[in-house]
């Protein structure tokens, strides 16, 4: 009988000794799975209704807003990627508080709907840390002082970048690429110093894999606690690897990601219980696996594979034992046994297509699209109920974040603050 022991989501831990869970600090939240302690949130708004504040941006961006200490943190580019700044804006009134921005005169090649601000900061409550890519990574305090900076040279892809910072214990852990050199890496947070740098092997020259097809990681890293043994999980271009969190080795894989279309991944890794959910990207294999069982190889074996899917960008999240999606295309949102991989519903959203990742809170998931409209809905395996669609009539491929009772969205025009009116 396999051995089963429960992997949770361990990010929370890194932030209590200065955040609350009224926090929300990283790219999906505290635990950096999507889940919300938020109980009394809006469920209902529009462009002119529950709109607590709003600020206007520079230029669009996919980069979601994290929120810590009455501030939001959020990340602009400009003139083709040439000025990369880091927001703060004041959570009471949206009033801004300071902008650092990076210089960088190279214009890097990127998709055009993936602007030069892809990735989301993340903050322990004194220090926020924003990767620029090509640019570097960057630690500032929460007040706008420069601490550390480090430059790991160019990242070139013609998609651009995505994959955001964790932090975990003190570390920052880094996805760094996708281009011709691929590593995960883990840095001291008061310092900058790299602890571990771990290369994953790259089949072709970082675009395109040696058959010529497209090849790519955009994938954020989780955090899992295995017994005593904590984890980093991450979905690279083929294969799923989990590595130790004080090392950087490589304890296990699980092949698998590399689909007809290409070698990509974008979502991050879900972790269902005892079973590590990945997505392949353009349509490319959805995996499962166990990652806890009593064999010791250091490559994992399928429980399912499944091929192809619908296009998926933004992460699912895992509720009461089902997982949620909310696709790229076509605009479908669906529901997912992860012991077997089977679709257990599926229905069009009313909507567009989604790019943000799933989140939950107060019994509820919300979901932005293209449009801006955010579909709020019950995390229920028997069927699809909606339960509200919120326009702001503009477009955006953020994440929500929650705090306080208030939800933050960024659209592609602006920083939104939702609260009920009492």
């Amino acid at each position: 009988m396999l051995k089963m022991r429960l992997l949770i989501f361990v990010l929370v831990s890194c932030f209590g000794q200065f955040l609350t869970a009224a926090d929300w600090p990283s790219f999906r939240g505290p635990f950096g799975n999507g889940f919300s302690p938020e109980i009394d949130i809006p469920v209902e708004w529009d462009s002119q209704t529950n709109i607590k504040w709003k600020v206007a941006l520079p230029e669009p961006g996919n980069s979601s807003p994290i929120v810590s200490a009455g501030r939001i943190f959020v990340t602009c580019a400009e003139n083709e990627g040439r000025a990369r700044s880091l927001f703060c804006f004041d959570a009471k009134d949206g009033s801004q508080r300071w902008v650092r921005t990076v210089d960088f005169q190279q214009v890097i090649p990127t998709h055009e709907t993936n602007n030069y601000c892809g990735s989301t900061p993340v903050t322990d409550g004194k220090s926020v840390v924003v990767w620029h890519g090509s640019a570097g990574l960057y630690c500032y305090g929460v007040d706008g002082q420069a601490r550390w900076n480090r430059n790991f040279g160019e990242f070139r892809h013609m998609w651009g970048y995505g994959a955001s910072p964790v932090l975990h214990q003190g570390r920052i852990i880094l996805h760094a690429g996708p281009g011709k050199r691929v590593f995960l890496m883990a840095l001291d947070l008061e310092t900058g110093e790299t602890i571990w740098s771990t290369e994953e092997p790259i089949d072709g020259d970082g675009e395109r894999n040696a058959a010529n097809q497209y090849m790519g990681s955009w994938s954020t890293p989780v955090v899992v606690q295995d017994g005593s043994r904590t984890l980093v999980v991450c979905s690279m271009a083929t294969r799923v690897n989990g590595y130790d969190l004080n090392s950087g080795e490589i304890v296990w894989s699980c092949d698998g990601l590399r689909g007809e279309n290409g070698d990509l991944a974008y979502t991050s890794p879900i972790i269902a219980g005892n079973i590590c959910v990945a997505m392949g990207g353009y349509r490319g294999p959805a995996i499962g696996f166990q990652i806890t069982d009593e064999e010791t190889s250091k490559q994992k074996k399928l429980l399912w594979q499944v091929e192809p899917n619908p296009q998926r960008i933004g992460s699912g999240i895992f509720v009461d034992g089902y997982i949620y999606l909310a696709n790229a295309g076509p605009s479908v949102i669906q529901c997912l046994d992860p012991q077997t991989g089977k679709i257990v519903w599926e229905e069009r959203s009313g909507g567009v297509d989604h790019w943000g990742s799933l989140v939950t809170a107060g019994g509820r998931i919300y979901g932005t699209d293209q449009d801006g409209t955010t579909h709020v809905f019950l995390p229920n395996p028997k069927k699809f109920e909606s339960v509200a669609k919120n326009q702001l009539q503009e477009p955006s491929n953020s994440t929500p974040a929650f705090s306080r009772g208030h939800i933050y969205i960024r659209t592609f025009q602006h920083l939104y603050c939702i609260r009920e009116e009492n």
